[in-house]
């Protein structure tokens, strides 16, 4: 039996019940964010200068949950990308004011699967222990091409330099270090770990669509470390951008999930004319469009999830997690909002604050006309291999 067939055969037998290890990862996760990051928390952080629940981070950290998917040796869990995506849902479902998804997603899992043995030492326990926030600048200017990057590399006298800038890098203010890909050579990009404090990055914060703070950052001849080798930055890209794309569909499936339940309740408890909301039909067929909608999701997520943490190819599932994640996603939030009438545009009340986050998570890294854009290119390509064409 040929590979592909044997590749077949194995994703037939997918099962996505959760084993006993994951669903206590699932319930110590609810149990943090249910009972530290309620909707006035949030409200409170979010007037804060930093929007950063040092309490709620601290939390997870206790509970060793920052270091889910990173290696046991360095004191983390041991997990793959799947219990990470687990945790990240119930952090959409809170949306709680805490860089969980850069992290770990954009710089704790490149730093695990490219670092050098003394990157790892130096900077994994210190994410665990909740002393080190990490970040990733991947979105680009213009098109948002993430392998077209505006940032070039040099060296000079033995030490990486880096200059030029990158737009919206998420949790840039707290972080100590971000992950980037730099132009190494016309035709060559490597992946960099850039610290923070020295005075040759300045770092632009601006609030965003979910009132999170993202920062434009401008490199002039600031010190790097190498990520990984010289010009192997593409391959090694695209393995980070793949994990990024899920951890992101991962967050806005909690955040649908979340919503919809509002919603439920909200319109079975509401009454119009002597009789719930939830009594009209064509109520229930739109709430119930946004249940099938947000499993759907669900669906796609830990395919490819699964299929990562497996070691099998996962572009196509990538990109169709984060399109549903995307445009789903976002019709399921508008129909929320909408379900609840003059109260879903009513900033004091809480729903619609998953609005804002998954339009937030939609346009990351691109939406889903980029994510069909990629998809058809993918598959246009396995055809042509297909047919002996290329």
């Amino acid at each position: 039996m040929d590979g592909s067939r044997n590749e077949s055969r194995e994703t037939l037998n997918m099962n996505f019940d959760f084993s006993e290890e994951q669903n206590a990862l699932k319930e110590l996760s609810t149990q943090i964010f249910e009972g530290t990051s309620n909707y006035d928390r949030v409200e409170e952080i979010e007037k804060t200068d930093d929007r950063f629940d040092k309490e709620i981070w601290n939390e997870l950290a206790k509970a060793n949950l920052l270091g889910v998917a990173l290696p046991e040796e360095h004191g983390g869990l041991g997990f793959g990308l799947l219990e990470l995506c687990i945790i990240l849902e119930e952090h959409g479902r809170s949306v709680s004011p805490v860089p969980l998804l850069p992290t770990l997603a954009m710089g704790a899992l490149p730093i695990a699967e490219f670092g050098s043995v003394e990157q790892k030492s130096r900077i994994l326990p210190q994410v665990i222990s909740g002393d080190c926030v990490l970040t990733g600048a991947f979105q680009e200017w213009g098109i948002n091409d993430p392998y077209n990057t505006s940032l070039k590399a040099e060296m000079k006298d033995d030490q990486w330099i880096l200059s030029g800038s990158k737009p919206a890098v998420p949790a840039a203010n707290k972080a100590s270090f971000i992950v980037a890909p730099a132009q190494t050579t016309i035709n060559e990009i490597s992946l960099f770990l850039i610290p923070t404090n020295n005075s040759t990055l300045t770092v632009t914060s601006s609030s965003t669509t979910n009132r999170e703070l993202h920062g434009e950052i401008t490199l002039n001849e600031s010190p790097a470390e190498l990520l990984g080798n010289v010009g192997e930055g593409k391959q090694a890209l695209t393995w980070v951008l793949e994990r990024v794309h899920t951890a992101i569909a991962a967050s806005a499936v909690g955040c649908c999930a979340k919503a919809t339940e509002m919603m439920a309740e909200y319109t079975s408890e509401r009454e119009q004319f002597g009789r719930p909301l939830s009594h009209n039909q064509a109520v229930t067929q739109r709430a119930a469009d946004c249940y099938i909608g947000t499993d759907a999701m669900r669906l796609v997520l830990w395919q490819a999830a699964w299929r990562l943490d497996s070691g099998y190819p996962a572009a196509e599932e990538v990109r169709t997690a984060k399109w549903w994640s995307a445009e789903i996603g976002q019709q399921v939030v508008h129909d929320v909002q909408h379900l609840h009438g003059g109260m879903g545009a009513d900033i004091d009340y809480p729903v619609h604050r998953y609005f804002l986050w998954v339009k937030q998570l939609e346009n990351m890294l691109g939406g889903g006309s980029a994510q069909l854009a990629e998809l058809g290119k993918l598959i246009a390509t396995k055809a042509k291999v297909a047919a002996g064409v290329a």
